[in-house]
């Protein structure tokens, strides 16, 4: 119970990714610098924690040592997973992208094969918790047709199938993170060393965006600001707390995984009060 509770409370946390997201995007700020900057701005904050914590030494030994999984299990958790929801979030309201990010009610639950039992076995498919959660599944998408038939196919496409990419992303690349550090890092080592190891693809996606699009605005920085602290440390930690504790079981691992999706209740409710927008009918 104690890690589906912090589950939750970091997608409290995390739901100001999609909301302030929207601000931006209807502000006019871009999708680039949106992602870019949240990772920029979680590296201090979290370099003086885990430095308080005294664990920048072993940190640093383990991604010297091991450098390839820290780099492609960090380019899949963490750019993967933000850069394809800041997009998202250029083509549609919060409600959306959040409404979309339930598939990670089932996302968990199909990426077991993925991995190995202590047998050294795959892992298999729990086909009773398949059926259940793709019934839940099932019934948001029913509850949310009716919005989306207000939609355009193209914005709907835009706004629901990179959403999709990271909701199966962000699990497998804490998966095989948590794999890889075996207990011998903890969350907040662990969330240091993927943004770290992330930087090159934000540098250069921001390289990108400022011949393309200019510097952001400083109101988005500030939003960027925002989101870095709520949902790049704070949620991000919470979460990786969370997994931490049942990491040896693959069924209890998918729960906790799957609370994120109560993130569309945060999404809502921060939409209708932040950016004055009508609850859907």
């Amino acid at each position: 119970m104690k890690a589906i509770g912090l589950g939750i409370l970091s997608a409290l946390f995390f739901a100001v990714t999609f909301v302030l997201n929207h601000a931006m995007e209807l502000s006019g700020g871009s999708w680039m610098w949106s992602a870019s900057l949240r990772y920029f701005f979680m590296v201090p904050f979290l370099l003086v924690i885990v430095a308080f914590r005294k664990g920048l030494p072993s940190l640093t030994s383990d991604m010297k040592s091991a450098p390839k999984p820290w780099l492609l299990w960090s380019f899949v958790g963490f750019v993967l997973f933000y850069a394809p929801l800041t997009y998202a979030a250029a083509f549609g309201p919060g409600w959306l992208v959040a409404g979309m990010w339930q598939f990670t009610i089932v996302a968990g639950i199909l990426l077991a094969p993925l991995f190995l039992t202590s047998n050294g076995t795959r892992e298999s498919i729990p086909r009773t918790a398949l059926v259940i959660s793709g019934s839940i599944l099932v019934g948001i998408v029913l509850l949310h047709l009716p919005q989306a038939e207000s939609v355009p196919l193209s914005v709907l496409l835009l706004g629901s199938l990179p959403v999709i990419l990271a909701a199966f992303a962000y699990p497998l690349g804490n998966r095989k993170m948590m794999l890889h550090v075996s207990g011998r890092l903890d969350p907040y080592q662990r969330v240091l060393g993927m943004t770290i190891a992330s930087l090159p693809a934000w540098i250069a996606l921001s390289i990108y965006a400022f011949f393309t699009v200019g510097l952001p605005s400083g109101s988005q920085v500030f939003q960027s600001f925002l989101v870095g602290i709520s949902s790049g440390v704070i949620a991000t930690v919470l979460f990786f707390m969370a997994t931490e504790l049942v990491r040896h079981n693959q069924s209890r691992l998918a729960s906790v995984e799957a609370t994120q999706s109560t993130e569309i209740l945060f999404v809502v409710a921060g939409e209708m009060v932040l950016l004055a927008l009508p609850l859907s009918d």
